[in-house]
């Protein structure tokens, strides 16, 4: 029994999870450990990414940050037409695990909100990327774009922070 307590243990630390009992052998998932990040996307230091299309701008939360989160259970997100600032909260998410704003990685006007998250926030967990982005912006500084990080030093940020 102490072993099954250590093991246990170790896999929660380690982000380990058996994702299939059906199996005649254990299947395991490192999703912790090896979050996705996707190329054509800039990342804020606050775990938000953006998509940039035209004059328009996609937002989301990482995959990185869903997994901190937990499973979201809770979404809040603003009108159309609202403005964001970059830096500065547009919506919160409340998970089992806790309450967290989602900070905007860039200034502008919001063009469309997603409805679907507010319907199934669980969308925010299952596919960050595609079908759980929050919201779509029109950029007011396109500039501030550029001071987001790419998927290389991104990945290294997560890196860093996961190891302290």
């Amino acid at each position: 029994m102490a072993l099954r307590m250590w093991a246990s243990s170790t896999a929660n630390t380690l982000g380990l999870s058996c994702v299939s009992k059906a199996l005649p052998f254990p299947a395991f998932s490192l999703s912790r450990c090896f979050s996705t990040v996707l190329d054509g996307l800039k990342y804020a230091s606050s775990h938000e990414w953006v998509k940039h299309e035209g004059s328009v701008a996609t937002i989301g939360v990482t995959d990185h940050a869903q997994h901190h989160l937990g499973d979201v259970v809770f979404a809040e997100l603003p009108e159309e037409g609202a403005g964001v600032t970059s830096g500065k909260a547009f919506a919160s998410v409340e998970s089992v695990k806790a309450t967290s704003d989602v900070n905007s990685p860039i200034s502008g006007e919001i063009v469309e909100v997603n409805s679907k998250v507010l319907e199934t926030p669980g969308l925010i967990n299952s596919s960050p990327y595609e079908d759980g982005w929050m919201i779509k912006v029109k950029p007011s500084n396109p500039a501030e774009l550029e001071s987001l990080m790419d998927p290389k030093a991104y990945t290294k940020f997560c890196e860093e922070e996961d190891a302290h």
